[in-house]
């Protein structure tokens, strides 16, 4: 955390680690640069858009998918489905890109040799290159590979409901959808809070569905630039490629502190509003 210091210093590599505290202090310059820079309205308007549709789209997935394997009568088929949807949680993202590619690639890609073979189309679809496609196939590929993982927290909620109630709401004669209703939703909501405040939280990486740096450092490409470079990305290739490591730590530190402020925010509203949070 003490390197946070060279977001305010002029550090140079070079320096090695003295140079934390015998640099020149030069205050906000660099936080002043990202926000004048022409391309920092893209820059935020990516990473804000990627996280919202993820939190809007991806965040009611796992819950649907916990009640529909809880609902499930066949024990195996259960099983069965839990385990194929927490899978792709274990692939890598440097794997999810290599079986997107095999699949979307413009050219050479199984699903646009399958619908030229059908006639549907007459040339591939840039999927992965087109800067309109970026956003559709970050929040696919996230909700792919991260809501069978989710589901299990909600899938252990689930199992902590006491009988009873289902019981009972059964005797008052309700059906399934209103048991799901009145009790199941009910009785997870505890752990639906928890893990909204942690996707808040880290909002702008992503939330819990994936890393928005992963995604957009590997599908990132010269053609959709555009649409897929984010806040973490700029500041890495800043950092990393230019060696501009005390621009990077500011543009990094901006995105942290909002983070943070997330954090707060919004643990304070689920308290006021259901009276549950993390602290």
């Amino acid at each position: 955390m003490i390197g946070i210091i060279i977001a305010f210093k002029d550090y140079s590599i070079t320096s090695g680690f003295t140079g934390f505290f015998t640099s020149n202090w030069i205050g906000l310059k660099y936080f002043k640069e990202f926000v004048t820079d022409y391309r920092f309205g893209e820059l935020v308007r990516n990473t804000l858009v990627i996280s919202t549709l993820k939190m809007i789209f991806a965040f009611p997935v796992p819950i649907l998918l916990a009640l529909m394997i809880s609902e499930a009568g066949n024990k195996g088929f259960k099983r069965v489905i839990q385990t194929a949807s927490y899978l792709p949680n274990f692939i890598s993202w440097v794997l999810v890109y290599g079986i997107s590619t095999a699949l979307f690639s413009e050219s050479s890609g199984v699903i646009n040799q399958l619908l030229i073979s059908l006639g549907f189309i007459d040339k591939g679809i840039p999927f992965l290159t087109a800067p309109g496609n970026f956003w559709g196939m970050s929040l696919a590929l996230s909700v792919w590979k991260s809501s069978g993982w989710w589901a299990i927290i909600f899938l252990a909620a689930i199992s902590g409901i006491d009988s009873s109630l289902y019981e009972a709401a059964m005797c008052d004669g309700a059906g399934r959808l209103k048991r799901i209703w009145h009790v199941t939703l009910p009785g997870i909501k505890p752990a639906v809070i928890t893990v909204l405040i942690l996707s808040v939280g880290s909002f702008l990486g992503g939330g819990m569905v994936g890393s928005n740096f992963e995604q957009s450092i590997l599908m990132g490409n010269n053609v959709n630039n555009s649409t897929s470079e984010i806040i973490q990305t700029y500041a890495f290739k800043m950092g990393m490629a230019q060696g501009r490591f005390s621009y990077a730590t500011a543009v990094d530190l901006i995105q942290s502190v909002i983070s943070i402020i997330l954090i707060i925010v919004s643990n304070r509203i689920a308290k006021k509003v259901s009276d549950e949070g993390l602290f």
